[in-house]
């Protein structure tokens, strides 16, 4: 292991201090939850240096410290949701919203993220905390999605997940979320047919039936004004979360097409997806802005993601969250970059 990749213990920063803060500060919390946001933001832009992440670890590499990194954080979040709910049910309904807010931030940013690159491993263990984390936000059909719909799919029409040229965020969004959650239970009941399964043995139906749980044991044994705050917090950071990860969805593929002549896909190529490889968003996200190797490489662990040549996003993740809450000024900065890649015409195309 190399000094640099000590970085990826940042990955358990963002938690820790969202415990500390709900603990110390609960009403506040959401207010350090967005300094560190824009703070992130900031840092991407402007710091020196910062636009440009270490080289990736080389092949045969031994990478038991960066899956410990993804596994450890798992109890961190567990710890994260258990500190929200004991601070919500012991708060006023602003405190309930604030602190709903700064764990869904997390859950979202870093738990889904993770989620991802867990449920990428071969490792049973590994995507046994990829569905735990899933099922935490209630987005387990992320699980089956992702992987059996996304990537096969990223890039075209065919896919939820892919913006469209000249689509706002407030477009994509009940698209995204309303045909992620079908495609995912359609794929999976057709595995299950496939294989001569059964849903008593999927677990996409156990997940669900883990995140139902979570809001009928608290209304069954909890008084009824716990219960109440509890399933609110709950249902407030879970959705935080999934609309955080759709958020990232827009911005990875915003505008960007594979072509399908004669009904066959382009293969998917480091022009299909946008990348940055800013040191601190990267080191939060699992190298998660190197997009383009990673669909085109998708069992690379993220350790080994290299930073490839391909479309450029204008900052880090943490800064394209709020320009793409800005829907002039996020087309006014994208199209140009579009209009600016060598085969712009024909990507054009592609869409009209």
């Amino acid at each position: 292991m190399r000094p640099s990749d000590l970085r990826f213990l940042l990955a358990w920063l963002l938690p820790l201090l969202t415990i500390v803060g709900i603990f110390t500060h609960p009403a506040q919390s959401a207010l350090l939850t967005l300094a560190v946001w824009w703070g992130i933001a900031l840092l991407d832009a402007f710091a020196p240096g910062a636009q440009r992440s270490p080289a990736p670890m080389p092949s045969g590499a031994s990478l038991v410290y960066f899956q410990t990194v993804l596994r450890l954080y798992v109890l961190l979040q567990i710890a994260l949701i258990a500190t929200g709910a004991y601070a919500a049910v012991h708060g006023d309904w602003l405190t309930v919203m604030g602190v709903a807010f700064s764990v869904g931030f997390v859950t979202g940013s870093q738990g889904i993220t993770f989620a991802h690159e867990l449920g990428h491993s071969k490792s049973r263990v590994d995507r046994f905390c990829g569905w735990l984390l899933m099922s935490s936000v209630c987005y387990g059909h992320f699980m089956v999605e992702h992987y059996r719909g996304h990537h096969p799919r990223a890039a075209t029409q065919d896919d939820p997940a892919s913006a469209r040229l000249g689509e706002s965020l407030y477009r994509f969004l009940p698209r995204t979320l309303w045909g992620s959650l079908a495609s995912g239970w359609q794929l999976e009941a057709q595995r299950i047919a496939q294989f001569k399964s059964s849903w008593l043995r999927s677990p996409l139906a156990w997940s669900a039936l883990g995140s139902l749980m979570l809001f009928v044991l608290p209304a069954l044994y909890l008084p009824a004004h716990t219960a109440i705050k509890f399933i609110a917090f709950f249902a407030l950071q879970s959705t935080v979360a999934f609309l955080l990860l759709e958020v990232v969805n827009y911005i990875e593929h915003y505008g960007l097409r594979r072509s399908s002549e004669g009904g066959r896909r382009e293969a998917f190529g480091v022009m299909h997806a946008w990348n940055a490889d800013h040191v601190v968003s990267n080191s939060l996200l699992a190298n998660l802005q190197r997009h383009s190797d990673h669909h085109m490489h998708a069992w690379k662990p993220y350790a080994t993601l290299q930073a490839l040549p391909g479309p450029q996003l204008p900052t880090g993740y943490a800064g394209c969250l709020l320009l793409a809450m800005l829907p002039p000024l996020w087309f006014f900065l994208m199209h140009k970059r579009i209009a600016a890649l060598p085969d712009a015409p024909a990507r054009l195309a592609v869409h009209s």
